[in-house]
């Protein structure tokens, strides 16, 4: 497989960015079977670009918005629009949406989708791409919902993405498939053939808190007690903030680190974003399940952890793709809260990606709301789909 990456700054005027990336494309050979990723800002009208680009080009277009994105070879933008472009003539590509989600039908949703894009496909699967939209209150469905799901459907196929984000504002986000464009849905790609995925995950959270607790009541992505205390006098005894609801931007520098223990016994590590508290109920919700009788600690990052996380996951990375040979694409997603643990020096994961990406390679990523990657159990090695926040992942294909 074969892929390059395009990006436009003309985003304000639809047909200067459509003819900007048109122009870029049409020096790119093409093989048998195409597909795009496409990374936007939230302002940019991604159905009238992909009007326009699907006057010139006939392959699928998917991805999401993205408040900046990573490229290897130009490294850190912040608006635009940014497109990888995958081409095989061994590998068929099957791309799908759902409607917009909510708990009362994002199992039949998802399960819809995954119907629709295998159905095009002349066998089964070996990788799956998706982008998602999750957002602050207690009817959303939840990282950890959405990767439960379509992994039940692809039955343990990897699946690698993250969510949609925006400006912070925590409004406009949308995942893009061919013409729609959906604020609370999730969009696929299936990719099976001549294809052998290798995946990585590094959080960046090289320091905890002394202090840790047992989750003893909780219910899917939401913890009620901690140690048999509510959850907000818990913070309030730490002096954390905890006299207020929407609270994602203000936990976005303390992940919360779980620690799980799978049905086969294989302990898995996640670190997991505070988003909203019930001061009526003393409650909060995270971006991703919080299953009783888990351990939970509290983390700290920094522009160094950042740093130093990308640079084991592209070492790490290296030596999985061995020789290189049959890998020439690198994609990747990071955290947000990573992004702010950047400070003012905003494009310094960028630049290791960078040094990092090797020659020959092309690598495209984006900042998220929560990454989509597998993650060895600690006992077996088996992989597990899973939802990850303060995390930077790569995939290699």
């Amino acid at each position: 497989m074969r892929s390059k990456t395009f990006f436009s700054d003309m985003i304000d005027e639809i047909d200067e960015a459509v003819e900007d990336i048109v122009e870029q494309v049409k020096g790119f050979e093409l093989s048998k079977n195409s597909m795009g990723i496409v990374f936007a800002d939230e302002e940019m009208d991604y159905p009238a670009f992909y009007e326009a680009f699907h006057r010139e080009f006939d392959f699928p277009l998917m991805g999401c918005t993205a408040m900046a994105t990573l490229f290897g070879d130009i490294g850190y933008c912040d608006s635009g629009v940014s497109l990888m472009v995958l081409t095989a003539d061994d590998c068929e590509f099957a791309l799908e949406i759902t409607d917009s989600l909510d708990k009362s039908n994002g199992d039949a949703e998802i399960a819809g989708a995954y119907e629709r894009a295998s159905s095009k496909l002349s066998e089964k699967e070996k990788l799956v791409i998706s982008y998602g939209v999750v957002a602050t209150n207690q009817n959303d469905v939840s990282g950890d919902g959405l990767i439960k799901r379509l992994d039940e459907v692809v039955q343990g196929v990897p699946i690698f993405g993250g969510l949609a984000t925006e400006a912070f504002n925590y409004k406009g986000s949308k995942v893009f498939c061919n013409d729609k464009a959906i604020d609370s849905g999730l969009v696929i790609a299936l990719i099976s053939g001549n294809i052998n995925p290798k995946y990585v995950s590094v959080n960046s959270i090289e320091n905890k808190s002394t202090f840790s607790f047992d989750i003893t009541k909780s219910e899917g992505n939401i913890i009620y007690e901690l140690n048999g205390k509510p959850l907000v006098k818990t913070l309030e005894d730490l002096d954390f903030i905890a006299d207020k609801e929407d609270v994602i931007g203000d936990y976005l520098l303390s992940p919360f680190v779980v620690t799980m223990i799978q049905p086969s016994g294989d302990k898995v590590y996640a670190a997991r974003n505070l988003s909203y508290l019930n001061l009526e109920e003393g409650s909060g919700t995270f971006l991703g399940f919080m299953p009783e009788g888990a351990g939970l600690s509290i983390g700290i990052i920094n522009r160094e952890d950042v740093q130093k996380s990308v640079q084991m996951a592209f070492s790490t990375m290296e030596k999985m793709i061995g020789d290189k040979r049959g890998y020439e694409t690198l994609l990747c997603t990071t955290c947000c809260a990573r992004f702010l643990a950047l400070a003012n020096d905003v494009k310094a994961e960028a630049r290791v990606c960078q040094e990092q990406t090797p020659e020959g390679f092309s690598l495209f990523g984006m900042y998220s709301y929560g990454e989509f990657c597998p993650i060895k159990g600690e006992k077996t090695g088996k992989d597990y789909n899973m939802f990850h926040n303060f995390t930077f992942t790569i995939l290699a294909i």
